[in-house]
């Protein structure tokens, strides 16, 4: 019961996420050179290709699916809880496309003191997590790397743009801080 209240929530919260965080700033469509669209586009068509995979038990780990299950159900909640403190720590800074408002700042607070793209981690851990749920390589491969890939373009695109937004400021805290992973990268 738990894992189709955790997919319902995950869902509903980036869809509301999509409606009401989504910058209006005609400038921001610039930015974000449609990577917003080719997130959500790969997002959808991964999961659909790795739901179909994990449902027809193609790829299956045998003997492991309540491990498996478990571990990506965790996955699930951890990188949820990740990205919504983010979420929370940029509060009106966050937007779902790429855009800079005009009294924009850095926030490097909290999560971003660390890293620069904890929503962005969240997210992925969150992915990580769907495909491990199937128990199933071909859907975890199928989910995860195409994503991955997606939010990879994303981020450089937010980087270019905020690098042209801030600068030397910008180029400082990236020096101090890691793209997603603490420590490493």
């Amino acid at each position: 019961m738990l894992m189709p209240i955790t997919y319902a929530l995950w869902v509903i919260s980036e869809i509301v996420l999509a409606v009401i965080k989504r910058s209006r700033d005609s400038a921001a469509t610039d930015k974000d050179k449609s990577s917003f669209k080719i997130l959500w586009g790969t997002i959808a068509v991964s999961i659909a290709i790795g739901v179909y995979f994990g449902m027809h038990r193609l790829g299956h780990f045998f003997g492991y699916e309540r491990i498996l299950s478990l571990t990506g159900l965790f996955l699930i909640l951890i990188g949820l809880i990740i990205r919504w403190i983010a979420i929370l720590t940029l509060r009106r800074y966050f937007t779902v496309n790429v855009a800079i408002a005009s009294d924009h700042k850095i926030i490097d607070k909290g999560l971003y003191g660390y890293i620069r793209h904890p929503a962005y981690l969240g997210a992925l851990l969150s992915f990580l997590g769907l495909g491990l749920t199937f128990s199933n390589w071909i859907s975890l491969i199928v989910i995860f790397v195409p994503i991955t890939a997606a939010f990879v373009y994303r981020i450089k695109i937010e980087e270019a743009a905020l690098t042209t937004a801030f600068g030397e400021t910008y180029i400082e805290y990236s020096a101090r801080t890691k793209c997603l992973i603490p420590r490493i990268y």
